[in-house]
């Protein structure tokens, strides 16, 4: 592996650990306002990622690594904070707001370094591409060259784990944000529904299937909007 594939690895990674402890940390935020306070006992309301790598070391570690060793574009991989699951029972609402908290952390990073990208155009800066691979989104003409690749990857994995986590299918967020749509006791019937693990493995492999044909097209779209 040369020198300028490990340089790109680990500006994936530090970007990749940044945006989930940053996601986790939201969940276990919000929960601990509003009542759940599982996640802030295990040091998750923290930036610090160890607590979150202690809890998921293949999901943050493992995984991620091995995935750009194997494409050496891209990276994957899962974090996640406790809860209760008596308290979301009992607070369904309270409980789709800690699950949204996450994706809306990502959307900050996204709108943040999109805001960065738009400005530097604006500037004269940087400079549209006609391809645009997810860690070289803009070129630049005016500055150092290296913010392109950490900018370009904070806009393109969060957008992507933003978007992909709001599939309303579990285990993923979007599926315990839909209680904010339903009263209490539907609620609380749908949680009993999907508490089973074996629809959180269906959902994983519905959203995994779907996601190219559902998530290219929407990254495209967040391109052109950038570049407008």
């Amino acid at each position: 592996m040369n020198p300028e594939i490990l340089v790109l690895g680990l500006t994936w990674f530090v970007v990749f650990i940044f945006s989930t402890t940053l996601h986790e940390a939201a969940h276990a935020l919000v929960a601990h306002k509003l009542g759940d306070s599982t996640a802030y006992h295990g040091g998750q309301v923290s930036l610090n990622p160890i607590p979150h790598i202690q809890r998921e070391p293949i999901g943050m570690l493992l995984v991620p690594l091995s995935s750009f060793a194997a494409y050496q574009n891209w990276m994957i991989g899962w974090a996640s904070a406790p809860y209760d699951p008596r308290w979301a029972y009992s607070y369904p609402r309270r409980a789709a707001w800690m699950s949204l908290a996450g994706p809306a952390a990502n959307l900050l990073l996204v709108l943040i370094s999109g805001g960065i990208i738009r400005i530097g155009m604006a500037m004269g800066a940087f400079a549209p591409l006609p391809r645009v691979p997810f860690d070289h989104l803009f070129a630049v003409t005016n500055g150092p060259g290296g913010v392109v690749v950490p900018l370009s990857i904070l806009f393109s994995l969060n957008l992507i784990l933003f978007l992909f986590n709001l599939f309303p299918l579990p285990p993923l967020d979007g599926s315990g944000v839909l209680p904010l749509f339903m009263n209490e006791r539907m609620a609380q019937r749908y949680l009993e529904f999907t508490h089973n693990p074996a629809f959180s493995l269906i959902g994983l492999l519905i959203a995994w299937k779907a996601a190219p044909y559902l998530l290219w097209p929407l990254f495209e779209m967040a391109v052109r909007i950038l570049y407008a």
